[in-house]
Formats: C-alpha cells, sequence, structure tokens
C-alpha cells in the first residue's frame, strides 16, 4: 500500500513513519525544502517537496497513493504572527483533505490533539465526549487545531471522506531535534534548570506509542469517530520529578502561585518580542492553560483499538537518554 504522510521528519511524524515501514507500507513523505530531515536518515522513503500553504503541491504528492496521514502541524505556544497558524494548520487540513478526496484515497488518519477537548471541572479525566466550544480555547494553536478538527468532520460527512481522528495527548520520548515545547521542559528540568512548579497536570505517552495508535486508528478505528492516544495523568511535580531523578538531578520543590507566574510570562514574553528571541520558556498561553489539570482518559482507544501505552516512567527514561546522548542536557549527572 503507498502512502502519504504529512509532518514524517518531526517528532510525532517520524515515529508514525517508522511504524508505517514495519508495517509493510511504501511510504512517501511531503516535505518542505527546507525541513530538518535527520530524522528520517536511511530509511527507505520518497520524498517529495511541498508544504500545507502551497496547495499545488499536493496532487502530485497523492498521485497513486492509497492512504494519507495527515501529522503536520504548527505547534508552538508563542506566535507572533497567528496568521502563519491558521493558514497552516486550518487552512492547509482543509485543501489536504479536499486533495485526498480528489485523488480518491481509500483511508486518511488525521493527527488532532487533546488540545481540543473538553475539561472537566470536577478534575475526572476528560474523554472525547467532553462537551467542548471554540470559546474554551486557549491561544492560538488550541484556536487552530480545534477550527482544523471541525473542517475534517465536516468534509468527512460532506465528502464521506474516511478519515479517522487521533488526539494525542502529550509525546514524550526519542527524535525530539527541535525540541517540542513538552521536550524543552524535559532538557531544562533534566538540566536542572527548573527548580520550582505550579499546581497543574497533564497526560504523557510515549511517542512510539502514540506511533503505534495512529497505525491501530487506521486498521481499526470508525471513520468520522476520535480517539484519545494518551497513557498516565500526572501533576506537573510528579513529571518534573521523574525527569530530575532519570538524570540525576534533585527534584524541584518550591510550588509557585499561579499569580505570580502570569505576570512573569507577560514580561517573559514582551522581552522576546524586543530583543526578537526565539520562543520564550514560560508563554502567557503556557501560564493560562497551568491553570487546569488537562487530564484525559484513553478508554476509548483501550477498548476499541486494543491501544496498550507503555508506562510513562519508561517513556521519560527513554527522552532523557536520548536528550542526553545527542548533546541536549548540561549538568545531568546519570
Amino acid at each position: 500500500m503507498k502512502t502519504l504522510i504529512t509532518g514524517g521528519s518531526g517528532f510525532v511524524g517520524s515515529a508514525v513513519l517508522r511504524q508505517l515501514i514495519e508495517a509493510g507500507h511504501t511510504v512517501r513523505a511531503l516535505l518542505r525544502p527546507g525541513s530538518d530531515r535527520r530524522n528520517l536518515d536511511g530509511l527507505p522513503i520518497e520524498i517529495v517537496n511541498g508544504d500545507l500553504t502551497e496547495p499545488d503541491s499536493f496532487e502530485p504528492a497523492l498521485a497513486g497513493c492509497d492512504a494519507l496521514f495527515h501529522v503536520a502541524a504548527d505547534y508552538r505556544l508563542w506566535v507572533p504572527k497567528p496568521d502563519e497558524m491558521y493558514e497552516t494548520n486550518v487552512t492547509g487540513t482543509r485543501n489536504l483533505m479536499l486533495a485526498a478526496a480528489k485523488a480518491g484515497v481509500k483511508r486518511i488518519v488525521y493527527t488532532s490533539s487533546v488540545a481540543t477537548l473538553g475539561l472537566n471541572s470536577d478534575g475526572i479525566p476528560a474523554d472525547e465526549t467532553t462537551p467542548v466550544a471554540l470559546a474554551d480555547m486557549v491561544g492560538h494553536y488550541k484556536r487552530s487545531k480545534f477550527l482544523a478538527e471541525a473542517e475534517v468532520k465536516q468534509l468527512t460527512e460532506e465528502k464521506n471522506l474516511p478519515v479517522v481522528i487521533v488526539n494525542p495527548s502529550t509525546p514524550v520520548g526519542p527524535r525530539d531535534i527541535r525540541p517540542s515545547p513538552t521536550g524543552r521542559v524535559i532538557v531544562d528540568a533534566a538540566s536542572g534548570r527548573i527548580p520550582a512548579y505550579v499546581d497543574t497536570g497533564l497526560n504523557l505517552v510515549h511517542v512510539d506509542d502514540v506511533a503505534v495508535g495512529h497505525l491501530l486508528a487506521f486498521e481499526r478505528g470508525v471513520p468520522g469517530r476520535r480517539y484519545i492516544l494518551g497513557a498516565q495523568n500526572l501533576t506537573l511535580r510528579e513529571f518534573l520529578t521523574q525527569v530530575a531523578v532519570a538524570a540525576g538531578q534533585p527534584p524541584p520543590k518550591v510550588r509557585l502561585p499561579h499569580n505570580l507566574v502570569l505576570p512573569i510570562a507577560y514580561f517573559v514574553e514582551a522581552w522576546a518580542r524586543l530583543t526578537g528571541s526565539d520562543e520564550p520558556l514560560l508563554t502567557v498561553d503556557g501560564a493560562k492553560l497551568a491553570k487546569k489539570h488537562m487530564f484525559f482518559s484513553c478508554d476509548r482507544a483501550e477498548r476499541e483499538l486494543d491501544f496498550k501505552p507503555r508506562p510513562v516512567e519508561q517513556a521519560l527514561r527513554d527522552a532523557v537518554d536520548w536528550f542526553q546522548q545527542n548533546g541536549y542536557l548540561q549538568g545531568a549527572t546519570k
């Protein structure tokens, strides 16, 4: 089976791409000409140049393909030019789905995010049916992914597209070359640069398990249905402690109040804009999100897809080991 994947050079995409190869797919990857391709070194794939903002590149990329895995997305918590994110995540996704329909693609897996899902105020883990609206989305990334998923659902109904949606939680593990926002936290925590935490929480999962979940969704998922690909809910303190232990660092001991973090985030963002620096570690959107425990249940994926993620402790060890082996860490004693 010939399969096109977008985002195949990225953190999640390269893990999915490896699973596709292992499952016997003939893989074609749509990549931007200037993309970092280290995650693809030595892999038996066909590469075609294109971009989600260039719809003319979709037809040749999809030619002869039976399947599509749309993994690519602009994932940043700090966006100096928000229009670029919406152009990639929303308009690009819609155009790609229309091109896939025109090309007669038989099966599509769309990578959304738990960022599009609702949260329960009582702390009970949310699932695919938890009520949510666009007004609940904090920040441009969450809004853009919410709108993109809405486009996919609409086209699934209007064009009878065979799309299965997966909603990964927070992936961690090897090959996070950029690194991702979560990867940056792991690098800093493993280097002993995060002595404090706030009262928040998130769901973590090994990136390779997310990739397996994509294949399970492709093989067993119901078109039009979405599946949370997660593993374990941890408080931020638990997360940082596991990273610190894996790296031989002391765990954080100071708890910061939320009303102190937000003003600091505004200052850090303003400084980043003034100096033109890269995305700051602390962002306003991140500080606002930290007020909520982003806990999720992956019961549907476990029940309907037979999704069986490994323990998060192993995922975090794998992440720390990879960052250490590839020269990202400073001061780690492991």
